[in-house]
């Protein structure tokens, strides 16, 4: 339990570094939050590790969006400024709403197609390198960087449409 606590933490501190200054949401917060959805996952039949850490990156993500929602934050638009898929990333203060407009974005890539948004997930909020996304997903890291490099792309134009 240690172990998978620790590992969490580094998920969420990765995380909340990238959120704005003052930020009222703790990495302690963040991990407890994602780590009581986990254990209600009662009908997930964990194969390994990072099948575990690749769910727990879903639900990081689940709560940081909520997070932002309940916030206030308009969805796509409103107060908030239009980002690029990159800017998100280089925009902490700013973040919040971004997540939002990042996770309506990653919705209609999972329509289109799944493994290119679980990518994005696995990388972006989980920031698990091309090796670990591959095994997460049990492909090849040369199919993860491909997916990646298509996923950015369609994202990038999604957000910037």
């Amino acid at each position: 339990m240690p172990v998978v606590y620790e590992e969490l933490r580094r998920i969420a501190h990765q995380h909340m570094r990238k959120e704005r200054p003052g930020h009222t949401l703790q990495t302690s917060a963040l991990v407890n939050e994602a780590f009581v959805r986990l254990v209600d996952q009662s009908e997930v039949q964990w194969q390994n590790r990072a099948h575990f850490f690749g769910i727990a990156a879903q639900m990081m993500r689940r709560v940081l969006v909520d997070y932002a929602r309940s916030r206030g934050y308009a969805k796509r638009g409103g107060n908030a400024r239009q980002v690029s898929f990159d800017e998100v990333a280089m925009v902490p203060q700013e973040r919040a709403a971004d997540v939002v407009a990042l996770d309506d974005a990653l919705t209609s890539l999972a329509a289109i197609d799944s493994r290119k948004s679980q990518i994005v997930e696995l990388r972006f909020f989980s920031g698990l390198s091309i090796e670990e996304t591959a095994e997460v997903l049990a492909v090849s890291p040369g199919t993860v960087m491909r997916d990646w490099t298509l996923a950015k792309a369609w994202l990038r134009r999604e957000l910037t449409a």
